[in-house]
């Protein structure tokens, strides 16, 4: 049984913050105390349960083979906790990096029961959705963390006794959370230890495979401990570091954003691959011993021959098709605002500077949202042209006009039923069209083109623009009870300028679009430093357009950057014009010299004739000294 003294200070805590909205400091651990805050933050109360929509057959198939490595990768650690489960009447789960649950595995009696609380594949786990809970909170504290009866921010959740360890990928990313949830009326002393040690695991075993053309170092201060899960893991791409576990970095006193800016000749000087154990000398002195293996997969060069190492992959890596949202913590707290309010059936705009990813922020809150099955409809109010507006939102029937399709056309308004619908640049939506909508949104129902019958839709509401609403109110170009009615809650979208921390950006993004070229200090300096008219959007294609113009493993060239963020050309001083022959006459000299006198390989160097050349020589040999 859990200890009757924590239980009681639990109970003391929940009386304080939730009847009397007191922070019971000292009663309860730090993580939970923070966590029951941004619930309540959220507009949660704790009472019911929370509203989840569980995944269907088809989406729960294609999340879990979406994530097939992650899960084949844990299956062993699944199958040892699976045991300890079964022994403490519990149930062990995995989940992706969001907190959606992929596998659960233990006590079919514990897992009946759990699954009255939605504990089962295909259900967000996430903290804002389902309050305080151990999957969610490790989520966002990053850590290991257990979450007790009572400590659980909704009431029904009281019944769970759980332990969770966040698995992080070797780039930093929250690849998933590994979970023990059991009957809190039963001690699991041992849960979070266990989490602990099979999460371990599993991070060992990530290095296992992607990183063939890496250079693998690993140690530790304990020689003892040299080729177990809690080793030190490195990974260099040429020099550059590459990939990382916490073990690694936590022995360096590193972070993740020394990932792709450290190098291994800054950390350790010239060492040289090997399987015999050597001893390395961190910069503050301490020991480690430590084994370093050479690429498994070494670089090629031109005609099949092995190149030297370089300073990064031999091979471009195709860049995603998009990367992943990068939202700070304001906006991510905001994107948790915008949840709670579409759920509470209350519309959102989001207002931010064109390219600012106000669509990508509509799609994460549908995707986080209990609509996140049903269909999410975008219409960009400035693209479609005046003429066609109101048929395409509002729909229309058959003979409706000249040109109507025949049987009719249903209308983005009704597509969006039971799901999201999200209009994109309200603020071009033309007055007459404005009037349709504000009565659409009042009485739930839409009257189509050429049609006499209602019909009813239930849709939530986000709308988005860059132009300041309230101005064109005073101008009369917007309905000022239009904008009260879609503007209860505005998400403000900073623009890229504002980003707290623009050079870790950059260097996110980089990592999954730079192809395999290194981003030199320089070019962060300048890409940060400019202001991005274009937001986000710009950015993203900047960089693309980076990417192609440089090379696997080699620092990219700073022409490479736009014109307007590169350096500008120093005009040479009229002192250091030279003649052309003389500059001529060096080339040569330095190019002899470098193939030993070999004049064949000269020439190829220089990209003559070897007969250009020795005419060149001749006219040196005869020119008077």
């Amino acid at each position: 049984m859990p200890s009757t003294v924590k239980t009681d200070a639990v109970l003391a805590a929940r009386q304080r913050f939730f009847d009397r909205g007191d922070l019971p400091d000292g009663l309860i651990a730090g993580p939970i105390l923070r966590s029951w805050q941004r619930c309540a933050k959220q507009g949660m109360t704790g009472l019911g349960l929370p509203r989840i929509e569980p995944l269907d057959s088809h989406a729960l198939r294609h999340l879990q083979d979406q994530h097939g490595g992650l899960r084949r990768t844990s299956r062993p650690e699944l199958e040892t906790l699976r045991a300890a489960a079964l022994r403490s009447d519990g149930v062990v789960i995995l989940t992706d990096g969001s907190g959606f649950i992929l596998d659960v595995a233990g006590n079919p009696g514990f897992a009946d029961r759990a699954s009255q609380v939605l504990l089962r594949p295909g259900v967000h786990w996430s903290e804002t959705v389902t309050g305080t809970n151990a999957i969610g909170t490790a989520l966002i504290e990053r850590r290991a963390i257990g979450v007790h009866g009572a400590e659980h921010f909704f009431e029904p959740h009281r019944m769970l006794a759980c332990a969770a360890a966040p698995i992080i990928d070797p780039a930093g990313r929250l690849a998933g959370v590994l979970d023990m949830s059991g009957h809190a009326a039963i001690r699991h002393s041992h849960a979070l230890d266990l989490v602990r040690f099979a999460v371990g695991q599993i991070e060992h075993r990530l290095f296992d495979h992607g990183f063939e053309h890496c250079a693998m170092l690993r140690f530790h201060s304990d020689p003892a401990l040299l080729g177990s899960a809690r080793e030190g893991i490195l990974a260099f791409d040429g020099d550059r570091l590459a990939a990382a576990n916490r073990h690694a970095l936590r022995l360096l006193e590193l972070d993740w954003t020394a990932l792709h800016r450290v190098t291994l000749t800054a950390l350790f000087g010239r060492i040289t691959p090997s399987d015999a154990e050597q001893t390395l000398q961190t910069l503050s002195g301490a020991c480690l011993t430590a084994t370093f293996a050479a690429p498994r997969r070494p670089p090629t060069g031109r005609g099949g021959e092995t190149a030297k190492p370089a300073p990064a992959s031999v091979a471009r890596s195709r860049p995603t098709a998009e990367p992943e949202p990068l939202f700070s913590a304001s906006v991510r707290d905001c994107l948790s605002r915008t949840v709670r309010l579409l759920e509470a059936d209350i519309p959102v705009l989001i207002r931010g500077e064109t390219g600012s990813d106000k669509e990508v922020f509509a799609r994460q809150a549908h995707a986080a949202s209990s609509r996140r099955n049903k269909p999410f409809i975008a219409v960009n109010c400035a693209a479609l042209p005046e003429n066609l507006i109101e048929s395409e939102l509002f729909g229309y029937e058959e003979g409706a006009f000249t040109g109507a399709r025949r049987r009719g056309h249903k209308g983005l308004l009704r597509q969006a039923d039971g799901g999201i619908l999200f209009l994109d640049e309200i603020g071009d939506m033309p007055l007459p069209l404005q009037s349709r909508l504000l009565r659409v949104l009042q009485d739930r129902s839409v009257s189509p083109l050429g049609g006499e019958s209602v019909v009813p839709v239930n849709f939530a509401l986000l709308c988005a623009t860059h132009r300041p609403l309230a101005e064109r109110v005073a101008a009369g170009t917007f309905r000022e009870d239009l904008f009260f009615r879609i503007a209860p809650f505005v998400a403000e979208l900073p623009p890229v300028r504002e980003h707290p921390d623009c050079i870790a950006l950059i260097r996110t993004l980089w990592a999954s679009l730079g192809g395999g070229a290194v981003l030199p200090a320089e070019a962060e300096q300048r890409l940060a430093a400019y202001a991005w008219p274009g937001n986000f959007r710009q950015l993203v294609s900047t960089l693309r357009t980076i990417a192609a113009l440089s090379e696997p493993g080699l620092p990219v060239d700073l022409t490479a950057l736009p014109t307007a963020i590169q350096p500008a050309a120093p005009a040479p001083a009229t002192d250091d014009i030279r003649p052309l022959g003389e500059l001529t006459r060096d080339a040569i000299d330095a190019t002899l010299k470098a193939t030993d006198g070999n004049v064949t390989r000269a020439a190829n160097r220089l990209g003559i004739d070897r007969s250009t050349l020795y005419r060149h020589l001749s006219r040196q040999s005869r020119r008077p000294s």
